[in-house]
């Protein structure tokens, strides 16, 4: 058997960190590269981490490798502006995945978003929809991109507060959740990335994955 080599960046960011967990446990990875602002909370024989300053998008040389996961994100809010926040989610993702391609990587699975539109007159589904626009452009064998809805898991894990907008969600969804489409009710985590992680290694062509799929 052939083991794959995998790049992934965000993998302290509440999906990433699940696609990270999956990568370390599955057999037919040899190694996993990690590109991130501070190094992941983990520590494995197949795991190299690198330190990096996003903002001045200076990339490592990345060994060859198989496929890359995008996980980079952040919020207006803790960004400070709306500049901060494309520089992260659109300049730094398509960054890695430039790097990545030159790396010989031809499968890319990306965390998105539900509305993720470039054509979208709210600023953050704009960012999002043109970061998918340009990833599209570049012609990976396999492209897939998971728009999740609204995201929950352990934040404290990841030393960040709860959100009182995810608490809300998480209320409603309880409540009248069988009123709520699919692909509207809120999601785990650990599902997106799982579904990255089923979907990306086999990808031909461009898949995006809806929450109602994921779950």
């Amino acid at each position: 058997m052939v083991k794959r080599t995998v790049i992934i960046a965000g993998a302290s960011g509440m999906v990433g960190r699940e696609i990270l967990a999956g990568l370390l446990a599955d057999d037919r990875v040899a190694e996993v590269h990690s590109l991130g602002r501070k190094p992941p909370t983990v520590q494995h024989p197949k795991l190299r981490a690198y330190i990096v300053d996003f903002a001045s998008l200076r990339l490592p040389v990345l060994p060859q490798a198989d496929e890359v996961y995008l996980a980079l994100g952040t919020t207006i809010k803790v960004a400070g502006s709306q500049e901060a926040f494309r520089a992260i989610d659109y300049d730094a993702n398509l960054a890695v995945a430039r790097a990545a391609q030159a790396a010989g990587v031809k499968k890319l699975g990306l965390v998105s978003a539900m509305g993720a539109d470039a054509n979208s007159s709210v600023f953050y589904n704009r960012v999002k929809g043109e970061l998918e626009d340009a990833l599209e452009k570049m012609a990976f064998d396999g492209l897939v991109i998971a728009r999740p809805s609204l995201l929950v898991g352990d934040r404290k894990v990841l030393g960040q507060s709860e959100r009182r907008g995810e608490k809300i969600g998480l209320a409603v969804s309880k409540l009248i959740g069988f009123l709520i489409p699919a692909n509207y009710q809120p999601i785990e985590a650990t599902a997106v990335a799982r579904a990255l992680l089923k979907t990306a290694p086999q990808a031909q062509g461009k898949t995006i994955l809806l929450s109602g799929a994921m779950h």
